[in-house]
């Protein structure tokens, strides 16, 4: 078995071959589809024709270190699966349509990613293709936890908190056992810190209350996001620039990059300016405060985790966390965070600490594999 995993976006497509056992065989990408494309990984580094993700998806295959037939299936990252679409699945007409109706939802990413699933029923017509949802992790929040506080003619519209990060979540939950050498903690608070940034609350393995909302633009600061913002605030800057600009603002231009001058922690550390430092205690703040929120919706924590790019390579941003975070019973092993160590705290701490690398892609490619062998 050979599951290729397939995580579209609007200019670029990245894609990973895993064996049975989650080894990744390959991995390639194609990015600034439309324009100077370029087809990268695997040793390679080159100009490619990709004027649309179907000619991008074209390259990717005729690249791979084996033949299309020798594929077992493809799995998708949809990033939004709605109210209806709650599972990994394999995709029919029907599912395909339901993605499509997100569209709404998520009007940057479920485009691209049906252009892929839509690209490789050309190239590919034979191959099995499944779907695993980003949102799909947070179904299990209470109603309480996902409505916001809007009439029925507005919440009819689909707005209410649908989480994202979910795949990264859930792979967290699984793994996590193995990493500490016992049973699941009953109360997680898992912390995915990137340039897209949240924070779930996970009781008994279930998400019950995450930082993100409608839209990846809720919760914490991030890379260019604004995170949390008043609403009056948001019909404000509508108001003055208009939507689409206001929209840029919000997703493109605000966070760590409208704060500090640059959306990536190393460079915010390398500037040295008040205005970067100012950025990154913005955005240790406002996970700090956020955590506070969701360990109050699990009725306490028992351990807690770091995975994205932030949390799992930044110590000075774990550090100022888990300092903040002291409160609930957590002891920092200083040490073992300047380190990087997978292990964080200290001997005696009531609560727990670690560090678990994010494996989404390997995650999809599990999902898939599981539904193949259920014979779905």
């Amino acid at each position: 078995m050979a599951v290729l995993v397939v995580n579209a976006g609007s200019s670029s497509i990245k894609a990973a071959v895993f064996a049975p056992d989650l080894t990744e065989i390959a991995a390639l990408r194609v990015t600034e589809i439309g324009g100077a494309a370029r087809l990268q990984g695997m040793g390679l580094s080159q100009s490619v024709s990709a004027p649309d993700p179907a000619a991008a998806m074209a390259v990717i295959l005729a690249a791979l270190p084996m033949p299309v037939s020798a594929l077992t299936a493809a799995a998708h990252r949809v990033v939004h699966g709605g109210d209806a679409l709650t599972a990994p699945c394999r995709v029919t007409d029907a599912v395909a349509q339901g993605i499509a109706a997100c569209i709404p939802l998520a009007p940057l990413h479920n485009p691209a990613n049906l252009t892929a699933i839509r690209a490789l029923e050309t190239l590919a017509p034979a191959l099995p293709q499944y779907a695993s949802f980003d949102t799909a992790f947070h179904a299990t929040n209470p109603d309480v936890a996902r409505r916001y506080a809007l009439p029925a003619r507005a919440e009819g519209l689909g707005i209410k908190r649908y989480g994202f990060h979910g795949l990264s979540y859930v792979n967290l939950t699984a793994r996590l056992p193995r990493i500490i050498g016992g049973p699941l903690p009953e109360r997680v608070l898992a912390l995915h810190l990137g340039n897209g940034a949240s924070i779930c609350a996970i009781r008994q393995g279930k998400s019950i209350a995450t930082s993100m909302g409608y839209s990846p633009l809720e919760g914490l600061t991030m890379g260019t996001r604004t995170g949390g913002i008043d609403g009056n605030a948001v019909l404000r800057l509508a108001e003055v620039f208009g939507i689409a600009e206001a929209s840029r603002i919000l997703n493109r231009e605000s966070g760590l990059l409208g704060l500090g001058g640059a959306s990536d922690m190393r460079g915010l550390h390398q500037a040295g300016t008040p205005e970067a430092a100012f950025a990154v205690e913005h955005f240790c703040y406002w996970a700090i405060r956020h955590a506070g929120s969701l360990i109050a919706a699990m009725g306490g924590v028992d351990a807690l985790c770091f995975t994205g790019g932030i949390g799992e390579n930044d110590s000075k941003v774990r550090g100022r966390i888990l300092q903040g975070l002291d409160f609930m019973g957590l002891t920092p092993d200083h040490a073992a965070n300047d380190r990087g160590d997978t292990r964080l705290h200290a001997e005696g701490s009531r609560v727990t600490a670690w560090i678990v690398p994010a494996q989404e892609e390997a995650q999809i490619a599990a999902e898939a594999m599981a539904l193949i062998a259920a014979g779905e």
